[in-house]
């Protein structure tokens, strides 16, 4: 408690000395001598260099909810998801039964190349034994990822075979996806699925566009539920896909950086057919540029639920330790004028609750919950349709949170993780006479039933697991708990793809989608998505 109250003072100090006078050097002299006076007088001993990290964290929470702290050790962790790439030996992996296993190795990467596969166990690592130990994912990815160039000694248990299996593996550059799936859903819609908003974002998406167009798609359903955003420049290329040239896609103003308009500029390769774009409270940031973009020019429909509302655009400042700062220096506002950062006015917790709060509010369940002001009403700009800002991208078609297979018995089962651990060990004793049957996905799926039979070991193995039946439970979510086995079965099978291909059928918004350019209700839409 008394290191919590000292860097509590210490950052409101600071803040309020910058509010009353703009000479940075006097604010800086009267922040240092405090810091030299706790150092040399205080009562007990303080660990400076930890008080003024703590210090500059809450300093940055009384701006704004992203702007924030990391420390040198964290930034390597921090970036990763935006570069695209960490060094290390190339598996998705899973912690099953305080073992390692291998979910899949990544394609192309070392572990792939010298032989590991999907379904095998890593019991040692440089000699030291790591199964039944109490292994955790933090202490997997400290012992396998490393410098490129470098070696790792692993030892695999593999089903079938009766020794250890060893493998000097040499790290490398592994990239991480920001696209989960792309396929066809009929003979004329594709679907792709982003994560995040990455380094290498545009190329897996065009590389999946130029594969759908191939394939004779002539619409699209782009998934960014519960993505969470990322790069904004990334935002940008991606909505310039939709948009044809010269249409802007996103500004930026602040008290520092004059408004910078930022315009569609090349020649995307999905620029007129039927586009949908699917959210909901989770995607945020990115994810609201390209929406906000496509909803404000009409050129697809929103489908979903309210978006996130993060309009708040945070730039990276180095500091000299090698620790950096992500700074809050602009709001971005989409091409009607909208700024879609919701209030942060009662503090950071209420901010971050405030996602929560929708549930009980009734919001994810009814549209009818939500009331927008006149004075957040914005228009589209070919159209003139109604739009709201204030608060996230309002979907043109709501689609509620579905709660019908909903039940404290699948809760226990997905919070557990027994559907993956079992679907895991399926594939793993079955792979061969699986793959044998089964030549890809587009045969899977139709032809793959989890049985009674199937089901039986599955509760079987639930019950063993500590989650006994619960036949009432069960019958609500029957169909989820069979539609999971099946889409984990084809993702060990192929990839994260398959996965989505089989699960989507539980997806609520993308089922819509689909019948919103079935049933004619995209044409009576009357967008602008054929003028592009």
């Amino acid at each position: 408690m008394k290191k919590i109250a000292i860097f509590t003072v210490l950052a409101m100090a600071a803040i309020a000395s910058s509010a009353q006078t703009s000479n940075p050097k006097a604010t800086s002299e009267k922040f240092n001598t405090l810091l030299y006076y706790i150092e040399n007088m205080y009562v007990d001993s303080v660990d400076i260099e930890s008080l003024v990290e703590h210090a500059m964290v809450s300093m940055l929470e009384e701006l704004d909810p992203h702007s924030v702290y990391i420390s040198s050790e964290e930034l390597a962790d921090a970036n990763e998801p935006l570069n695209g790439s960490f060094e290390g030996i190339g598996i998705q992996f899973n912690i099953l039964k305080d073992t390692i296993y291998v979910v899949t190795p990544i394609s192309g990467g070392p572990s792939e190349k010298l032989g590991i596969r999907a379904g095998d166990k890593i019991v040692q690592i440089e000699g030291e034994t790591v199964a039944g130990v109490g292994i955790k994912n933090s202490d997997v990815g400290k012992k396998l990822k490393g410098p490129k160039g470098t070696f790792v000694n692993v030892g695999v248990a593999r089903t079938g075979e009766k020794k250890l299996i060893t493998f000097d593996i040499e790290r490398d550059k592994i990239p991480i996806f920001s696209l989960d799936a792309a396929y066809m859903v009929n003979k004329d819609v594709g679907y792709i699925k982003i994560s995040r908003f990455a380094k290498t974002t545009m190329q897996e998406l065009q590389t999946a566009l130029i594969e759908l167009n191939g394939q004779g798609m002539s619409d699209l359903i782009l998934d960014l539920q519960g993505n969470g955003g990322g790069l904004l420049r990334t935002a940008i290329e991606m909505a310039d896909e939709f948009l044809s040239e010269d249409k802007l896609i996103v500004y930026t103003e602040g008290r520092a950086f004059p408004r910078d308009d930022t315009h569609a500029r090349v020649k995307g390769k999905f620029e007129k057919g039927k586009l949908i774009v699917l959210i909901d409270e989770g995607s945020a940031s990115a994810s609201e540029i390209v929406s906000g973009a496509i909803q404000d020019w009409d050129r697809g429909l929103i489908i979903g639920r309210r978006s996130f509302g993060k309009g708040l655009v945070q730039r990276p400042v180095p500091l000299p330790d090698g620790s950096a700062v992500r700074l809050t220096v602009q709001k971005y506002y989409t091409p009607a004028g909208r700024c879609i950062q919701k209030s942060y006015e009662d503090g950071i917790d209420a901010y971050r609750s405030e996602k929560y709060e929708r549930y009980s509010n009734g919001e994810l369940l009814t549209a009818d919950s939500l009331e927008f002001p006149d004075s957040l009403k914005f228009y589209t700009n070919v159209k003139q349709r109604a739009v709201f800002g204030g608060g996230g991208i309002m979907p043109d078609i709501f689609v509620p949170l579905d709660t019908t297979n909903s039940s404290e018995y699948f809760s226990d089962l997905l919070r557990k993780g027994l559907t993956n651990t079992f679907a895991l060990t399926h594939v793993d004793a079955n792979r061969k006479a699986l793959k044998s049957k089964y030549k890809s996905v587009d045969e899977f799926i139709p032809g793959f039933e989890v049985d009674e039979a199937l089901m039986n070991e599955f509760l079987a193995f639930a019950d063993s697991e500590g989650v006994p039946m619960d036949e009432e439970g069960f019958n609500v979510s029957k169909f989820a708990i069979e539609t999971r086995i099946k889409a984990l079965i084809a993702r060990n099978m192929w990839d994260y793809s398959a996965f989505f291909q089989v699960v989507n059928v539980l997806n609520p918004a993308y089922m819509k989608a689909i019948e919103v350019l079935n049933d004619g209700t995209f044409e009576k839409m009357d967008l602008a998505h054929s003028q592009f």
